[in-house]
């Protein structure tokens, strides 16, 4: 499995990827632009081809783009579909023209809208953007805590987009502390497994691209989306052992968004990489 983490890019590309080197990633997770505007310009070519040099050398590989969190394709609000799908088509732009394999996104929150509506207009905004991607870049809807009005808070509901689709370019990642927070007991072999069965029926294990690692202090079912050091919340270390011991997963990718600074980011990525060899796993 390719574990990394997600790194900050504001100083720069090369200094992204020292940062990952110091980590001792094999993956890793960037924003490509202001995680919280909807302004966008065009991909910087220059840069992005210098990035994909770096990563190449420095044996990182694949890179993921986050998407910026105000997009919301489950929106009846004109101005924020709009805003949404430029964004997002702004991030598969710059994720070819970087050689970056995976865009994952948020899909939003239905607010007060029918879902079925809501999930038909989410799917038009998700095919109109899948029009243009580059063949060798993924987009993958991640998995929300299930608060309220959220979507995608099941993969029942992943699985949904994925068949509606049916667009080979369209996958998922799978978010443990959203899993936990929405309700999937994941903190042992046996409930890994009813998850995993669940996803393999739902969406298929072939769609389920990454994972995003991080435990969390929520209570089980408990919808709030709070991120926390792996093996120090109630996904624990078993839940994280149990997710290594599966097989099928040895050719996934996974990227931790835990808290914190650089001391922090070092203990998570040691204490991950430790079960994943304790499982057998080369990372």
């Amino acid at each position: 499995m390719r574990i990394g983490a997600h790194v900050r890019v504001s100083a720069g590309y090369a200094a992204a990827i020292d940062y990952a080197k110091r980590l001792k990633c094999s993956a890793i997770q960037i924003f490509s632009s202001n995680p919280r505007s909807y302004r966008t310009s065009p991909p910087n070519r220059p840069a992005l081809e210098s990035f994909k040099a770096a990563r190449r050398e420095a044996g990182i590989d694949p890179c993921a783009i986050h998407t910026p969190y105000l997009i919301n394709l489950a929106s009846d609000d004109p101005k924020i579909m709009a805003g949404s799908l430029g964004l997002l088509k702004a991030d598969l732009a710059s994720a070819e023209a970087g050689g970056i394999r995976y865009v994952n996104t948020h899909l939003g929150s239905y607010g007060k809208r029918d879902r079925n509506e809501g999930f038909v207009s989410a799917c038009r905004l998700l095919e109109e953007a899948l029009e243009g991607i580059g063949p060798d870049v993924y987009l993958v809807l991640e998995n929300s805590a299930g608060a309220g009005s959220l979507c995608g808070g099941t993969l029942e509901e992943l699985g949904r987009f994925i068949k509606s689709l049916d667009h080979p370019h369209l996958g998922v990642c799978l978010d443990t502390a959203h899993a936990w927070a929405a309700g999937y007991e994941i903190n042992s072999q046996p409930g890994v497994d009813r998850f995993l069965y669940e996803a393999a029926e739902t969406i298929g294990l072939d769609r389920v691209h990454m994972f995003h690692f991080n435990d969390t202090e929520v209570p089980l079912g408990g919808n709030r989306d709070r991120h926390h050091h792996i093996g120090e919340g109630n996904i624990g270390f078993e839940g994280f052992r149990a997710l290594a011991m599966r097989p099928e997963l040895r050719d996934k990718t996974a990227i931790l968004e835990t808290p914190g600074e650089e001391a922090d980011d070092l203990r998570n990525m040691e204490t991950i990489r430790a079960i994943f060899k304790g499982a057998g796993h080369a990372v």
